[in-house]
């Protein structure tokens, strides 16, 4: 039975799903008109969004998801995605099809039509597939699935008016497999003991199959005695099939998509493209992929250096100097000035200007050179190369994936460990936590090691690696050992960056660090100011003294750059620039700085989410072990500087 989709004054909900990395984010940007990052890689997306807009006229909640292969579950995350299929019960399912993956999308597509919710199906990157000399004929592949399939380049915004106007009037689809008599007849009698509801027939279907999951949520639904019933129809269709129904259903579904991609897709012989398949090669080779990798970062700490220093110098010329004269001039000397303008803790200097004149041009290089590395796919093939270094302290798996995106935000890293097995949740969630700068930290300590030369940033960040792999080791051997999760990494094709795109998903991580710190910035520094105006920071650096001078030999201001890590790290690196450009620090300095503010006091999000994935006491355990490790192996990381320095402070 057919039916239409109702337009009703209540918010109609538009799910997006798909594979990873098919452009769900980018699909969902465009029809609300909202952002959230994009990238090459997948998990990009690791939680369900939903953001309310008007569409064609209308009120709708559309809701982004993470990657979703098929609905026989087989992870957390693939069954969170599920559950808000069955039990939110979107109006529209929008399915995102990667062109270069036609025959592992159609897998999802035949779970998605026998919902009988009505679907638009989004033919994404046909630009990449016409390079290649692959046409997909997108309306012979609307009449065999029976739901609209539009062509789209989600890159470019190409096909969203259209893909909005299939969503204005769409039907229900007809399920399209039917997988013989005797599965038939046993999903009709599981389908009758379920009785009406939402997916009947798909819930029906994948007990069947003994989803392991799904019989929890059909306890809620029918009484003790009906369930019993199922549970031996099911037994009863598998000992038809020797134990095996599962593969005969199997083979039908992937009989039909064999059936479906032969039938639309047409090739012919083009010139091969070899440099996107030959440089993931190179990035991926363990001979190969360092001097590529080397070669990245030296461009991105050049760039943050030359541009950002470029940058930072006109602000402070015609901007920063400027007003802080002016304003030293009409505030009267004393408290109202120090507090204004003051060089150490004044809300402009070290509040306002040291979060837009000093961080942000940083942050600007920064972002965007990491948004081109994002776009072209390189990060997956990085995680690739340093796979077997991984597998030594005990990660496998995903878990590289996330380690890698640890360097993009510390806080959504740790979230995609959800599906990892305990042990290796527990070491890959302390490793993002300890060593791993998230990208604007990092940036700021290129800016930072950028005063002085090269081999600092380099010794620095080694010295980091070092004892990234030094506390995988241990953890891998104190924590009791399981079977580890095997490693499959899912490569993204290497493509050209979308200039318009990074520039857009820089803009917007500006904008958020504007919202989220600049306020922070100012907080922060008034915070410092009235706890220095009362006596009480001093008597802290005094406390502090035997461990910041004697043990780190640093000088006892940094306090105040330790203390704004509590807030935010930017905040604290913007403190050591100011610092280094005064004079203050040496270079040895500097690098025990961003040595020891890497580590130190994983940001307030990053702590809930380590608590949130290994559960409250072992978050919380981790996080002082780490400040405790930070201090110490600072430490030791200066003495060793200092002997091969061959001078004593």
């Amino acid at each position: 039975m057919r039916r239409v989709c109702s337009v009703a004054a209540e918010k109609t909900k538009i799910a997006v799903v798909g594979l990873p990395n098919t452009g769900k984010s980018l699909i969902f940007n465009h029809l609300t008109r909202a952002y959230t990052v994009v990238a090459n890689y997948p998990l990009t997306t690791v939680e369900i969004k939903r953001t309310d807009c008007l569409l064609n006229g209308r009120p709708c909640k559309i809701i982004d998801t993470p990657g979703l292969h098929c609905l026989s579950i087989h992870s957390e995350e693939e069954l969170a995605i599920r559950d808000m299929i069955f039990e939110d019960l979107p109006d529209i399912i929008v399915q995102c099809i990667d062109a270069n993956q036609l025959k592992q999308s159609l897998t999802l597509t035949s779970d998605l039509l026998e919902l009988g919710v009505p679907m638009v199906v989004s033919l994404n990157a046909i630009d990449e597939t016409a390079r290649k000399g692959i046409w997909i004929d997108s309306t012979a592949l609307s009449q065999l699935l029976g739901v609209p399939v539009i062509e789209t380049i989600a890159t470019q915004g190409r096909g969203i008016n259209e893909l909005k106007g299939a969503l204005a009037d769409v039907n229900a689809p007809v399920p399209p497999l039917r997988y013989g008599d005797v599965i038939e007849d046993a999903i009709t009698d599981v389908e009758a003991l379920l009785g009406d509801g939402p997916h009947s027939r798909k819930v029906a279907l994948l007990m069947c199959m003994g989803d392991p999951f799904i019989e929890q949520s059909v306890a809620g639904r029918v009484d003790t005695e009906r369930l019993g019933a199922m549970r031996a129809r099911v037994k009863e269709l598998d000992l038809r099939f020797r134990g095996d129904a599962v593969t005969a259903i199997t083979r039908a579904r992937s009989r039909w998509v064999e059936r479906i991609a032969d039938s639309v897709t047409k090739r012919q012989k083009v010139s091969p493209g070899q440099f996107s398949a030959t440089f993931g090669h190179l990035s991926r080779h363990p001979l190969f992929g360092i001097p590529i990798l080397l070669f990245f970062l030296a461009l991105t700490y050049y760039l943050v250096v030359a541009v950002a220093g470029v940058i930072e110098g006109v602000l402070d010329a015609y901007l920063v100097s400027p007003v802080v004269e002016l304003v030293s001039r009409l505030t009267p000397a004393g408290f109202w000035n120090e507090l204004v303008a003051g060089e150490d803790y004044g809300l402009l200097t070290m509040g306002l200007f040291n979060a837009i004149c000093t961080v942000l041009p940083i942050l600007s290089v920064f972002f965007l050179m990491f948004g081109i590395l994002e776009d072209i796919g390189y990060i997956p093939n990085l995680c690739v190369l340093t796979k077997r270094l991984f597998e030594k302290v005990g990660l496998s798996g995903r878990a590289v994936m996330s380690l890698a995106l640890g360097f993009g935000c510390k806080t959504m890293a740790t979230l995609t460990t959800k599906g990892l097995p305990r042990k290796e949740k527990l070491i890959a969630c302390y490793l993002i936590a300890f060593c791993i700068p998230c990208s604007a930290q990092m940036g700021l300590s290129m800016g930072l090691l950028g005063r002085y030369a090269f081999w600092t940033f380099l010794t620095t960040y080694a010295a980091l690696v070092v004892v990234e792999i030094l506390a995988g080791l241990v953890l891998n051997k104190i924590l009791p050992d399981e079977e580890a999760a095997s490693f499959i990494q899912e490569l993204p094709p290497i493509r050209l960056p979308n200039l318009r795109a990074v520039t857009v998903k820089t803009y917007y991580r500006l904008i958020w660090f504007l919202k989220e710190a600049v306020p922070i910035f100012l907080i922060a520094a008034l915070a410092l100011f009235l706890v220095d105006t009362i006596g009480a920071l001093d008597a802290i650096k005094n406390l502090a003294q035997p461990v910041v001078v004697n043990w780190l030999g640093l000088p006892i201001d940094t306090v105040d750059a330790l203390i704004l890590c509590i807030a935010r790290h930017e905040a604290a690196a913007g403190k050591l620039i100011m610092m280094a450009d005064a004079g203050k620090l040496d270079a040895i300095q500097c690098m025990v700085a961003v040595f020891i503010t890497t580590m130190f006091v994983p940001c307030f999000a990053n702590i809930v989410a380590m608590c949130k994935r290994c559960r409250l006491r072992a978050g919380l355990g981790m996080a002082v072990a780490i400040n405790v490790s930070a201090f110490f192996l600072a430490g030791v990381f200066y003495w060793i500087l200092v002997f091969f320095s061959g001078t004593l402070r």
